[in-house]
């Protein structure tokens, strides 16, 4: 059967006009500029409109000139005086209700309601017959006395004013329950809470939306304390501004939720005027990545200003380097007097020390890839412990705390190590050669691996708080590069994750958080979804899978990949290309799989690229060309050690 076309804009017309002609009053309805809309037959009737002004699009200013000519509002002297006055009442459009006597002695009662969009709707009803009804009643009556027959009289008009209004209010009441309802749908459809707190701190209003901003609160808030529902560490951030909007001033602050670690933005807006005390409007969004963009922003522009103060320096700076070693080298091979050798290993020492400086900077002008791999963290741990113990002469002992699951990671272990080292010998600097410093590993929300660094030593300071983490600078005067604290900010944050410097009320704390990725390899043969967009190098890949036992199935998009992993639960790992046909790519693929299966990326592009680098902080990479004995280790790796 075949289906109905929609119907013309002039058939629904039609159809409606010839609805409306079947009713027995007279309707108008004009638009917020005075044009008609549409009028039914009995309003042409009526008052005799001729054909040209019951067209859509005709003027109520030449309708009124019209019928007042023809004597339907008596007699006017000043006709446009009275087309004025009806014009300027019509453009300031009130809900109304009346009763008038035509000139041909007929009465009408006149009902008009205004349009939500603007407009109004006006229908005309001859009451002619009720009226002679009630002068008959009062000429033969006159057992009645006047004040009854008046009285019942005012209560008919009464009533047929009260049945208007009752329209008119089920008419406004369902355009209020219509608002109210598109209203709600959309604060509930906003990526943010939205409420309201009366004076007595109870929520009076949520769209329902709290436990998706601050994870842990519960949905359904209405009727309960705001104190109870936020937690004693997030109300006590949120308090004070509360109590500056009750007083009638708006505020906007932001502040991290304890409880979810999430970066809020809260905009509290009074209700009313402040003597009134009626409550406040509360917007709270999570702005968690907005955070992070604005402080990774931030120091990559440091660093774009680090590498422009030094890359015109370095390479002068390191062939005059390059200088001094080789001297130093054969005055070292000499035989000199023991005052002569010790400037010359002091020489060396501070060279290899410039040496070291240039490396360092290398490291902060240009981006080195992740190189993601299965670890351990305690046997990371233990080799970090092993590297740092020469280190720590004299009385600073080093504890470790390990609360991490004995599972596989994947991690860029000698980043990490670094960076944790890095850390430790900053402690150790601090202590001054006597306290204990204490390395502590966790996993937070079961979304962050936390390796905490902490010391009892004098803490930071207030300006080594603020920046820390900023080029260059350093408390340590000439012993110190200014780049070990930057170095870690910018491993996590290539990561994922973030840095945080805080002090204790014991001595200093460094944190850093990193993406929680446990590692899943394939430990034996299964089905592997191959994305790869290249015919030929696909064919080869899969001849490669097969040989080593596992299963095929392939395609060359993003999307497709991902309505097979929807579709095909027997999927046991993913291999993709990073650069795919299409708009997406691997690095999207792998964040929609997001460590629900193994997932490995491979790829032709530099190390250097944005591309490679977002990959490489996903998951482990392997670089093109490889051979099936490349691809099999990538893919079944032990623990790295």
């Amino acid at each position: 059967m075949t289906p109905r076309s929609g119907l013309s804009q002039t058939v629904i017309q039609a159809m409606t006009i010839a609805g409306l002609n079947l009713i027995k009053q007279a309707l108008s309805i004009y638009d917020s500029e005075l044009r008609l809309v549409v009028a039914n037959e009995r309003f042409r009737e009526m008052f005799e409109i001729p054909d040209h002004l019951m067209r859509p699009g005709a003027s109520f200013e030449e309708t009124i000139r019209v019928i007042a000519t023809r004597g339907e509002y008596g007699d006017v002297e000043d006709i446009e005086t009275l087309v004025k006055e009806r014009v300027e009442r019509a453009l300031a459009f009130e809900p109304h209700y009346m009763e008038r006597e035509r000139e041909d002695g007929r009465w009408i009662s006149v009902e008009g309601s205004p349009l939500p969009d603007g407009g109004w709707v006006a229908v005309y009803t001859d009451i002619t017959n009720v009226k002679r009804q009630e002068e008959l009643l009062r000429g033969r009556s006159e057992e009645l006395s006047e004040t009854l027959l008046k009285y019942s009289e005012d209560l008919a008009s009464a009533n047929r004013k009260l049945e208007s209004t009752v329209i008119a209010l089920e008419e406004a009441k369902r355009l209020v329950s219509d608002s109210e309802a598109r209203m709600r749908l959309t604060t509930e459809m906003m990526p943010a809470h939205i409420a309201h707190v009366g004076p007595d701190y109870r929520y009076t209003y949520s769209n329902r939306r709290l436990s998706s901003v601050m994870p842990g609160r519960p949905r359904n808030i209405v009727g309960t304390l705001i104190n109870e529902t936020l937690g004693a560490s997030a109300y006590a951030r949120l308090e004070p501004h509360l109590e500056t909007a009750f007083g009638g001033e708006p505020s906007v602050f932001e502040f991290t939720d304890q409880d979810s670690q999430r970066r809020i933005r809260v905009a509290l807006t009074p209700d009313g005027e402040a003597a009134e005390r009626r409550g406040v409007y509360i917007l709270s969004m999570d702005i968690t990545q907005e955070a992070q963009t604005r402080a990774a922003l931030q120091q990559t522009r440091r660093r774009e200003l680090a590498a422009q103060m030094t890359s015109g320096l370095a390479h002068d700076f390191s062939n005059l380097l390059t200088i001094i070693l080789g001297t130093q080298s054969k005055l070292e091979k000499m035989d000199l007097d023991g005052a002569a050798r010790e400037l010359v290993d002091t020489t060396l020492t501070a060279a290899r020390r410039g040496g070291t400086l240039l490396n360092q900077l290398a490291d902060m002008t240009g981006q080195r890839a992740p190189k993601l791999a299965r670890h351990q963290i305690r046997d990371l741990l233990l080799n970090l412990q092993s590297l740092a113990k020469p280190a720590l002469d004299g009385q600073v002992s080093l504890m470790v705390k390990n609360y991490v699951p004995n599972r596989a990671l994947l991690l860029d272990a000698g980043v990490v190590q670094d960076s944790l080292l890095n850390l430790i010998l900053n402690s150790r600097d601090a202590l001054n050669g006597v306290g204990q410093i204490t390395l502590t590993v966790d996993v937070v929300q079961d979304i962050w691996l936390r390796l905490e660094v902490r010391d009892d030593g004098p803490g930071f300071s207030e300006e080594a708080l603020a920046k820390g983490l900023d080029p260059f600078f350093t408390t340590k005067g000439s012993e110190g590069s200014g780049l070990g604290l930057p170095m870690v900010y910018d491993m996590a944050k290539l990561m994922g994750g973030d840095v945080r410097l805080s002090n204790t009320g014991e001595g200093a704390a460094v944190s850093i958080r990193l993406p929680l990725r446990w590692a899943r390899g394939a430990e034996a043969p299964g089905l592997v979804l191959l994305v790869e967009d290249n015919p030929d190098l696909r064919g080869a890949i899969r001849e490669m899978l097969t040989e080593q036992g596992h299963t095929v199935i392939e395609t060359a998009v993003v999307e497709e990949a991902l309505a097979l992993l929807e579709n095909v639960p027997d999927i046991s790992l993913v291999l993709s290309d990073i650069k795919l046909e299409g708009v997406a790519t691997g690095v999207d693929l792998a964040r929609n799989v997001n460590g629900s299966l193994p997932l490995f990326l491979m790829t032709s592009l530099p190390e250097d690229d944005p591309l490679y680098l977002r990959a490489a902080a996903l998951a482990p990479v392997l670089r093109k060309p490889f051979v099936a004995k490349d691809l099999a280790s990538f893919l079944n790796a032990e623990d790295s050690e």
